[in-house]
Formats: C-alpha cells, sequence, structure tokens
C-alpha cells in the first residue's frame, strides 16, 4: 500500500514517520521551500522527543521521502492524508484555505479508487466540502473521504501514536473503513467508527474538555490561596474519583500551544454558526484569557509595582516541556507584559529560545543556560516545568539572586524551600 501525506508539519511528520516504520513506502508533499530543504538534508524543522531516530531509520531504510510534486504521488497513492493547517480567524473560525487548496490540487490527479483522510483539525463539514471540491473536478466517484482526528500531544507525540487512547474513523463506506483499519492494525487498539461529522465533532469536545478541566483547577487553585487550602491535596482528592480522573489536574499560568486556544475558540464559534450557545466553552475561552493578566498582578504585588531597575528572570517559554512551540504560550504573554514595565527581562528554555526570540522584543537578554539567566536577579519566575529545572543547585541559585525570590507557575517546589532562605510564591497555596 501506497501512502501520500501532504503536508509536512508537526502533524503530517510524525504520521508520516510512524507509518514508514509500520512498514509502509511513505511520501511527504511539502510545499515550503525552506522546509523541504530542512527534510532533504536529514533535519526536523520542530523539536520533538524520540522522532528524530525514527525520521533517520526509516529514511535509511528507504521508507520514507519527501517531494513538492503532486503527479505521480497522487495518482499512485492508495491513501492520501491532509496535514495541512487550519489556522484561526480573528472570530475563531477556523481557515480552510490550504484544506480546500489541497482538494482542488489532488481532484484531477485521482486515477483508481483512493481514501482521502483529512487529519487536520476541521470543523464539522469539511469533509463534505472536500468531497465537494473533488467531485467539482474529478466527476467519477473513485474515492472516499474520511475523517481521522489526530491526538498528538507535543513532547510525547510518538508514543500518543503508537499508544492511542483510541482511533476515530468518520467515514461513510465499509470498503474505506476497512482500509484505515489495515493502517492501524498494528496498534491494536479500540475503534470508534461514526459518520465524518461525529468524528470531526470529537476532537473539539475531547480538547474543550481537556482545556475546561485545566482552567477549573486553576480556579479552584485561586480560591485555595485565599481560604488556606492546598490546592495539590485537592486536585489528588478528587482525581481518585474515577468519574473524573487525575490528568490535567495541575494548576499553572492556563492553558497555550497550537491546539486548545484555537480548538475552543472553534467550538464557540461552530456554536454561534448552529444556534447553539456553547456557554461553558465561552467562559473556560474568557478565564484562560484572563488567567494571564491576573499573574501580571501578582508579580506586581510581588514587587510593590516596582519594576525600576531589577532583574526579573523567566525559566521557560515554550508552553509545555519537551516542545520548542512557544504558540499561545504562557510564557509569551507574561514576557510581553512584563517587556513593558522599566524591569530587565532575562529567559532560558533548553529548545523555545529560536521561536521566542521571532516573537519578544530585542531588549529582552536570552541566555545561554538556567544559571546564566539567574545572575543578579531579584525574581526567579518558573513558567515551564522542564525537568532540569526541578533540579537546579538552590544553593548557586540563592548565591546567583540579587534577591532570592521564587513565583512558582508550576509548583514545582515545595514550601520547604523557604527554609533556604527564598522567599516562595506558589499557585494554589496559601
Amino acid at each position: 500500500m501506497k501512502i501520500t501525506i501532504i503536508g509536512a508539519g508537526y502533524v503530517g511528520l510524525v504520521q508520516a514517520t510512524c507509518l514508514a516504520d509500520f512498514g509502509f513506502n511513505v511520501t511527504c508533499i511539502e510545499k515550503d521551500v525552506e522546509k523541504l530543504r530542512e527534510l532533504k538534508f536529514r533535519r526536523i524543522p520542530f523539536y520533538e522527543p524520540d522522532l528524530e531516530d525514527l525520521f533517520r531509520k526509516n529514511l535509511k531504510n528507504n521508507r520514507l521521502s519527501f517531494t513538492n510534486k503532486y503527479s505521480d504521488n497522487v495518482s499512485e497513492a492508495d491513501i492520501i492524508f491532509i496535514c495541512v493547517g487550519t489556522p484561526p480567524k480573528k472570530n475563531g473560525e477556523s481557515n480552510l484555505n490550504f484544506v480546500d487548496q489541497v482538494s482542488k490540487d489532488i481532484s484531477n490527479k485521482i486515477k483508481g479508487y483512493t481514501v482521502i483522510v483529512s487529519k487536520s483539525t476541521v470543523p464539522v463539514g469539511t469533509s463534505r466540502r472536500i468531497e465537494n471540491l473533488l467531485k467539482k473536478n474529478n466527476s467519477t466517484k473513485t474515492f472516499d473521504v474520511v475523517s481521522n482526528p489526530e491526538f498528538l500531544r507535543e513532547g510525547a507525540a510518538i508514543n500518543d501514536f503508537m499508544r492511542p487512547d483510541k482511533i476515530i474513523i468518520g467515514c461513510r463506506t465499509k470498503k474505506a473503513e476497512k482500509i484505515l483499519k489495515k493502517i492501524y492494525k498494528k496498534l491494536k487498539r479500540p475503534y470508534v467508527v461514526t459518520s465524518n461529522e461525529t468524528a470531526e465533532i470529537i476532537k473539539y469536545a475531547n480538547n474543550s474538555f481537556l482545556a475546561t478541566k485545566i482552567t477549573f483547577i486553576n480556579e479552584i487553585a485561586d480560591l485555595c490561596e485565599n481560604i488556606g487550602a492546598e490546592v495539590e491535596t485537592v486536585a489528588k482528592a478528587i482525581g481518585l474519583d474515577g468519574r473524573i480522573g487525575p490528568k490535567f489536574l495541575h494548576p499553572g499560568p492556563g492553558y497555550g500551544g497550537s491546539c486548545f486556544p484555537k480548538d475552543v475558540k472553534s467550538l464557540i464559534y461552530q456554536g454561534n454558526k448552529n444556534s447553539t450557545d456553547l456557554k461553558i466553552a465561552k467562559a473556560v475561552d474568557r478565564a484562560n484569557e484572563l488567567r494571564i493578566k491576573s499573574l501580571f498582578q501578582r508579580v506586581k504585588k510581588i514587587t510593590k509595582n516596582k519594576f525600576n531597575n531589577i532583574q526579573i528572570c523567566l525559566l521557560g517559554i515554550s508552553f509545555k516541556p519537551n516542545t520548542d512551540d512557544v504558540r499561545e504560550s504562557p510564557g509569551i504573554k507574561l514576557a510581553k507584559d512584563l517587556g513593558r514595565t522599566k524591569a530587565k527581562i532575562k529567559i532560558y528554555d533548553p529548545e523555545g529560545m529560536g521561536n521566542a526570540k521571532k516573537e519578544l522584543s530585542k531588549s529582552i537578554e536570552f541566555c545561554n543556560d538556567e544559571y546564566e539567566a539567574l545572575k543578579n536577579t531579584s525574581l526567579l519566575i518558573i513558567v515551564t516545568e522542564w525537568n532540569q529545572f526541578k533540579n537546579l543547585n538552590l544553593s548557586k541559585v540563592k548565591k546567583l539572586m540579587k534577591k532570592p525570590v521564587i513565583l512558582d507557575l508550576r509548583n514545582i517546589y515545595s514550601k520547604e524551600i523557604i527554609q533556604l532562605g527564598f522567599q516562595y510564591h506558589s499557585i494554589g497555596n496559601n
């Protein structure tokens, strides 16, 4: 079976590499000249743990290739995965221009029966939209369109692909269902086979529910601070309830990344478009936007709103550990707020520095390691819970800092740090 994947971004490249590792011959079509050049030189254009070894292994075994040409790579394919971006518009609507263009590009190049798989996160009705665009230029129905949403977490994408909780297949024919199951047969995971429309909404419902859990525990954390309770104990206790579960109950600066903010807003838009007022989703979106503003107010309180001639260190700028993705990162937002004060901002992140430099002011200092970033600072803000930050040499940290004050937005330390002479502020603990 020959597989073609259109789009070699995060989702497309992980999909291509893992399917190649299953033994399939996979061709990735990528139109971005710079990205294509990197891939042909065997360089991955983003950071994802464990991906590089798998990528190089399958290049060596000639199961994985990259091109910018559609021609034979579409006409000879048995299955085509569409893995292009669907960036949000200002009103929350998903921009489907890339999906539309791909559909048009492949429509007159399909020859025999082909399964077209929508892997991108797309609003309900996109499968029909693809079908209509394909039929417009290819009157003979020689294809099926399938919705097969991904659930890959950045920083754990390979594991998530190889050990998914579920595999969603939205399709209209048994033939297409059979082919998708053949693709994923090595995974031996539960299938949810449904309509295209149901499959499309599952992804949005899934991500919005997780965003809701994050937002809820953040608000509980705020309450805990005001009443003298400990949020970690609260989270542990409610997470032991089988109906709730422990995941995504970690208080912090709010959710970010390329998925949750976009998907919540898109769900709200789809609700409004279809006469459904999604009040909870709207509240989650609003609460998350206000979250970083409240944390900035907390920084002002800790510094007594005196930012003149002080240095502030931010450890972590990617939206989560084990990725270089800074899209919608709370760290980026906080750095921008702090950058408007008269404080000097210093940043270190193991992987996200390159992308952060594109987003932030040149007045911000990007450092080579965490200890360089801590020199002469009066406030350390832990933004992203990278493992190396959990194991800082605290004696060294105290000596480097002008004032040993820590605002721990991820609760990677405990109150015991106070005994070492630090002024310690956490989330959800009095």
